[in-house]
């Protein structure tokens, strides 16, 4: 079983595309991954959640994630908007609080946020709220989160990369190919 930082270094010189960029920040992402992948192992569902400039990459990854064909295990991946489509009306802490008690209820195993956009946007304050999010900002830096730069004009290419890592580790994951520890 490998180490996930060697396979790692390995999925990302092994790509076609130019993913080199990729390769420093390997010690950032690793271990946000790998909380991110053994909390669903362990049964959490994972609430997806983009900033408006993301949804086409929210929709990607939701139709991706889940595709029959994978021949894996369905994994617990919902859209947080879907859920709650008034979520960027919310303002109060009570009611973010209501909201954060409904998905308890509703996620008995336990749940965390996967957020990718921009870091000022109104909608990451539930993320933020939630220490076990995984966190894909653009233009904020947060300890335990994933920064990109708003103005790389590679960005959604960047974006399709990530999930395409994020999803091979998942998978060799679930396959007992990793050490996860």
């Amino acid at each position: 079983m490998q180490r996930l930082l060697e396979w790692t270094l390995e999925k990302i010189r092994s790509e076609s595309s130019d993913f080199s960029w990729m390769e420093e920040f390997r010690f950032e992402w690793t271990p946000l991954t790998r909380s991110a992948i053994v909390k669903l192992l362990e049964g959490q569902s994972m609430l997806l959640l983009t900033d408006e400039r993301r949804v086409w990459f929210k929709s990607y990854v939701l139709s991706h994630i889940n595709e029959p064909q994978r021949q894996r295990p369905f994994l617990p991946v919902y859209d947080m908007r879907a859920m709650f489509p008034n979520l960027c009306e919310l303002n109060r802490t009570e009611d973010m609080e209501l909201v954060e008690d409904m998905f308890s209820i509703s996620f008995p195993n336990g749940y965390f946020i996967w957020y990718i956009g921009d870091g000022e946007e109104s909608v990451s304050k539930f993320p933020y709220r939630n220490e076990e999010s995984l966190l894909w900002l653009i233009d904020r830096e947060l300890p335990e989160s994933f920064q990109l730069r708003g103005s790389d004009p590679l960005l959604d290419i960047k974006l399709l990369q990530l999930y395409k890592l994020f999803d091979q580790t998942l998978e060799a994951a679930l396959f007992a190919q990793l050490d996860m520890g």
